[in-house]
């Protein structure tokens, strides 16, 4: 295998403490391909918004928490999500570089506050990867089980999630496939992303067109069964399915036109998920009363209870394509943010080589590698804990960072600005602290164990071989 170095670097002055900030720009050859167009990093944003927002999260929200006004839910939680996109959209036109908030927040904040996100996102992003695995193996099994292939117990699940479960295998392979396809060059893979999400995009529609021929509006009523209070109770879960432009940013260096595309592709996928979710979620309580809804695979069985079982296999496989575009866009995102914390010294340069398709393969193969075996051994509800709290904070941290660069150096050129500067990354700053506070001890305990990990990889390696502490910056190519 070819491998190249990350790319090249130039002399500065050294700088000395955890907040030393590395440059806003540096110009120069970096070690990944400028070669995604707009339209290719918006399918990569639509492939991580949609999936388990509209496959997974809706029936069981509408069922519990919100009832019809789950539509409510999406809106509230679309606000919340599109005040941090705001901020991801003015730093991705300002730093097109990999790393995503890792990034914006080591030039802006200072090193050892990039490093604590970047090293928080690696294991949220690698446990999501796993979570959506075993997402996309229930609805294999379900689809399978439709057309009466019966599947030995042992490869259905991790051990004590059923009867003879020994192994989720269809997890495994979904997250090695993910990586393998990645590690074919980003040309390739976001070929075949783009092609997929088209795919699920067609069939979110259908479901949208048919289900709104069997609406009924006796369903919507009492439209709010758990008053206000659940409508709000149901965002705070759903808002978990309305990100995925975090991990569509971190690819921003191999984007062209970054400056301009990057910011574009953010607004536009945010924004054709949350017309797709609220009409979805709308056909979905208005074919079922929510008390019926089923925890599981909901629309496949709202479209079963009116009859119409052979688009209830349409819609299975529709959430399996829209799921594994999810896979795709969070291994992306760990496996960029792992190349750009060790192309900047923070790690092993050995993980910052890229092979002869200029991608970060290491990375890569490790992210799929870890996921494979959370995926295969771990039941769902334990994985589901690993996530969460490092994205909420991620978005704490760029929220605050796009406050703090826009007044420190207002003369920046910006090709997008957050409107409503500062109440915008304010309100998203606010309800990611709200939503952290309702996350449960056992995340926070979690959390705090990959955190002291981190400080001590950081204080034994990081700190002494960061090449902005030797005086280096590496380059990257931004045109």
């Amino acid at each position: 295998m070819s491998e190249s170095a990350s790319g090249s670097t130039h002399r500065v002055p050294p700088a000395s403490g955890v907040f030393r900030r590395k440059p806003i720009r540096d110009d120069g050859d970096g070690g990944l391909e400028r070669s995604i167009g707009l339209w290719q990093l918006t399918a990569i944003g639509l492939g991580a918004i949609i999936g388990a927002g509209i496959f997974a999260l809706a029936g069981p929200v509408a069922k519990t928490d919100a009832g019809p006004a789950v539509t409510v839910s999406f809106l509230i939680a679309g606000v919340a999500s599109a005040c941090a996109a705001f901020s991801y959209a003015e730093f991705g036109g300002l730093i097109p570089q990999a790393g995503s908030a890792y990034t914006y927040g080591y030039a802006v904040l200072g090193e050892g506050v990039g490093w604590f996100i970047g090293w928080d996102l690696l294991l949220e992003y690698t446990a999501i990867v796993a979570v959506v695995a075993i997402g996309v193996s229930q609805y294999i099994t379900f689809l399978l089980d439709g057309f009466g292939v019966d599947l030995p117990a042992w490869m259905l699940g991790a051990p004590g999630t059923g009867g003879g479960h020994q192994v989720d295998l269809f997890a495994i392979l979904l997250c090695l496939g993910v990586a393998w396809l990645l590690n074919r060059g980003i040309k390739t893979s976001v070929r075949v992303e783009t092609w997929l999400v088209f795919v699920k995009v067609a069939i979110v529609l259908a479901v949208i067109v048919v289900g709104a021929f069997y609406v009924e509006s006796d369903n919507f009523d009492p439209y709010f069964p758990y008053g206000l209070s659940g409508a709000a109770t149901g965002a705070a879960t759903v808002f978990f399915a309305v990100f995925g432009y975090d991990a569509m940013s971190t690819a921003a260096e191999e984007s062209k036109e970054a400056e301009r595309n990057l910011p574009k592709a953010i607004i536009i996928s945010l924004g054709i998920a949350m017309v797709l979710y609220v009409l979805a979620a709308t056909v979905l309580t208005g074919m079922q009363n929510y008390q019926d809804l089923a925890d599981a695979a909901a629309f496949g069985v709202a479209f079963e209870s009116v009859g119409l079982d052979g688009f209830a296999k349409v819609v299975a496989f529709g959430a399996i394509i829209g799921i594994i575009t999810v896979l795709f866009s969070f291994t992306l995102g760990a496996s960029r943010i792992w190349y750009a914390i060790s192309r900047d010294g923070l790690l092993p340069a050995w993980f910052a080589k890229t092979n002869a398709q200029h991608s970060p393969s290491r990375p890569t193969w490790i992210v799929g590698v870890v996921a494979a075996g959370i995926a295969g051994f771990v039941p769902i509800g334990d994985a589901a804990e690993l996530t969460n709290i490092g994205i909420l904070i991620a978005f704490i941290v760029v929220s605050v960072a796009v406050i703090v660069l826009r007044y420190r150096s207002p003369e920046l050129p910006r090709t997008f600005k957050a409107p409503l500067m500062p109440f915008t990354p304010v309100l998203g700053i606010a309800f990611s602290i709200w939503l952290i506070t309702e996350l449960q001890w056992q995340t926070w305990a979690r959390f705090a164990t990959w955190f002291v990990i981190g400080a001590v990889i950081y204080a034994a390696y990081g700190y002494r071989h960061s090449k902005l502490g030797q005086g280096q910056v590496v380059q990257t190519k931004d045109t």
